[in-house]
């Protein structure tokens, strides 16, 4: 199989986040931002409290956003950057989490467009820093799930793919947005492998897709984004297992049936297209009621949805979250 289950994760020595970062601008931005936004998500929890998630067999029933346009405030020990950029989920460059840092140097993310096509009234080609006046970055601290049983805690840095949505107009007719990465075994070695069908495909439902949690992420801890965690611009969905964060995006597509995706190609029975993170859902050759914290010995339990289903579960009532694992 492609990718085996690991043992026990240990995080390198603790680098002091100083020597990598030099933010203080931007974090006086961020901190305006963060204090906002945790202000705003009480007075909404005090208003509308919280209703429960109520689970009836493998589906989820009688839910509806507590705070869907609120970003929830993430107190927990941020993943050192030294971790976040030395271990990656990056085939195109190897399989090897702890090689792909070396194999990614150098790799050049300037110049670089995004083409948006399909169900939309107007299609377009983004240059990514036009791109980035268009739509500008915020800091957003979100949990990341990795299916093999990692997680981390990252600070992002970017913008709700609805804002790039709302520029191209969809029409009536999208349902599912599709996305492809960059294809050039040249700058990227591990695509000359016959490892996964090449480009990586990944897709979201529409409205998944517009949801405020949703994210094209440009940087992390205040720096503009490595190349090993998907240089110029990725997708980041915080609920969803991270093998959805599709990562050097050069074309998305609006269309109207669920497109493919490459690790439910690879293996269908392991990888489905929704892939929210339940510890309820085993993977088929390991358990994902708990994960290990990069940084951390011991392993925690998993969140439903990662912790955001006071954000999300409304998206899936009904639905029987095993057949559409």
């Amino acid at each position: 199989m492609l990718i085996k289950k690991p043992e026990d994760i240990k995080s390198n020595e603790i680098t002091d986040e100083s020597k990598y970062l030099n933010r203080r601008s931007f974090m006086q931005k961020a901190l305006l931002f963060a204090g906002t936004t945790t202000v705003t998500a009480f007075l909404y929890r005090k208003i509308n409290p919280r209703p429960p998630i109520i689970s009836k067999g493998d589906k989820i029933v009688g839910v509806r956003p507590a705070s869907a346009d609120v970003i929830p405030t993430i107190d927990e020990k941020q993943t050192p950057f030294v971790d976040i950029t030395n271990y990656n989920n990056f085939y195109e460059f190897s399989t090897n989490k702890r090689e792909v840092a070396e194999l990614a140097q150098g790799f050049v993310s300037r110049p670089w467009t995004v083409a948006v096509s399909g169900l939309i009234n107007k299609p377009k080609t983004f240059d990514i820093d036009d791109l980035l006046k268009l739509a500008p970055p915020e800091e957003r601290v979100y949990r990341m799930r990795c299916v093999e049983g990692w997680s981390m805690v990252i600070p992002w840095v970017g913008f709700p793919l609805a804002k790039l949505l709302k520029e191209v107009d969809p029409t009536s007719e999208a349902r599912y947005i599709s996305f492809e990465t960059l294809y050039d075994p040249k700058r990227m070695p591990g695509q000359g492998d016959n490892i996964l069908d090449w480009p990586y495909v990944e897709g979201l439902r529409l409205d998944e897709a517009m949801h405020p949690l949703t994210i094209l992420a440009t940087g992390l801890y205040g720096q503009s984004l490595p190349p090993q965690d998907g240089a110029p611009i990725r997708l980041v969905v915080p609920w969803k297992y991270g093998f959805k964060g599709i990562k050097s995006i050069v074309k998305i597509k609006l269309v109207d049936k669920q497109p493919q995706t490459t690790w439910n190609m690879a293996a269908p029975d392991e990888y489905g297209f929704y892939s929210n993170v339940n510890p309820n859902v085993d993977h088929p050759r390991w358990s994902q009621a708990t994960e290990t914290r990069i940084g951390e010995f011991s392993r925690r339990k998993t969140l439903m949805f990662n912790g955001y289903a006071d954000q999300v579960a409304y998206l899936y009532q009904g639905m029987d979250l095993r057949e559409n694992y």
